[in-house]
């Protein structure tokens, strides 16, 4: 007897929640617990994917246990060598942490505000478990993310997050239900026009080949990435991870414009010490080359795991939390 499973109906990128305030709508996918789209007043603040599309990269999603990459992929804790995946094959890398391909499990569910939580089993190379719960809230400045990790286990277990949003300055059609997906970006504006106000004075250089973290070095030394003076960003390319951030009452900013005043910002406190801009190069896909340009806070720099710079250490029982938000201009 053969036995019929019923067809999931779950679009690829997973459970779709919908959160509303004020002229702000946010989508987030389950999987991933991924920004999928973010709106003010019909207006695109983040580069948006299809609900049924498998989601693009890293595009919105959280990055948990660790942000960026952990070089080959090794590193020593607690006196024990571990071997992660190398999830990034062509550089030899273990890049974004474990849960951008989890099912996160609804927590809260209301008009505003959706809380999500997913938990990182022990498993080879991470042999602790974490629990990640994170909550998307929105108000009238925005759309705030807060990440909290807690110890679950028995031993003390390093961590690190980040969220993987590409901002978009200007205005463009959101993608709607059931539209391909490939029109609606070929829309999208170029990063190229955006001016950009980036008030970081430390750049954390890396290998051109793996993108392996080099030394962290004054941005004055690298003018092509020294936008503490907001100027437009042309044709550069930027996939590094700043610090020296100047902040106001604690709060840095990252400002993103077009030339017609519209724009995006992205705040963050002093518990997300790094930041990591890329312009999303993708040469010869027209489609996705430099349509948005992602803007990443992160609590630690690449290879954290590592160098242990600003590495937090989860004692049994004890809990992490960090927060960012994005915002019309």
């Amino acid at each position: 007897m053969t036995s019929v499973v019923a067809r999931d109906e779950t679009p690829r990128s997973g459970r779709q929640l919908r959160i509303a305030f004020g002229g702000y709508e946010a989508v987030i996918a389950s999987v991933g617990a991924s920004l999928r789209s973010l709106t003010f007043e019909g207006r695109d603040l983040v580069v948006p994917f299809d609900a049924d599309e498998v989601r693009p990269g890293y595009r919105g999603t959280t990055l948990a246990p660790w942000p960026n990459r952990i070089v080959d992929g090794r590193y020593e804790f607690g006196g024990v060598e571990h071997q992660l995946a190398l999830t990034e094959p062509e550089r030899g890398q273990a890049l974004h942490g474990l849960l951008s391909w989890a099912e996160y499990a609804d927590r809260v569910i209301e008009d505003d505000r959706v809380v999500l939580v997913a938990v990182i089993e022990p498993q080879t190379g991470y042999p602790f478990r974490v629990e990640v719960e994170t909550e998307y809230r929105l108000d009238e400045n925005g759309l705030q993310q807060t990440v909290t990790a807690r110890n679950l286990g028995a031993d003390a277990a390093p961590w690190g997050t980040g969220p993987h949003p590409y901002l978009v300055a200007g205005a463009s059609r959101s993608l709607s239900e059931g539209a391909p997906a490939t029109e609606t970006k070929r829309q999208a504006p170029a990063v190229d026009a955006w001016t950009l106000l980036l008030p970081a004075s430390e750049v954390l250089t890396v290998t051109p080949d793996r993108l392996s973290p080099v030394a962290v070095e004054p941005v004055s030394e690298h003018p092509e990435w020294d936008f503490r003076e907001s100027r437009v960003i042309g044709d550069v390319f930027i996939d590094h991870a700043f610090t020296g951030l100047t902040r106001t009452d604690g709060i840095a900013e990252v400002r993103l414009v077009t030339d017609a005043g519209t724009g995006v910002a992205m705040t963050w406190d002093e518990r997300c010490p790094w930041v990591q801009i890329h312009t999303a190069d993708n040469p010869g896909l027209d489609g996705i080359h430099r349509i948005g340009l992602a803007v990443e806070p992160m609590t630690c720099p690449p290879d954290a795991f590592n160098s242990g710079t600003d590495l937090v250490v989860l004692e049994p029982g004890a809990e992490h939390a960090a927060s960012w938000r994005i915002a019309a201009l």
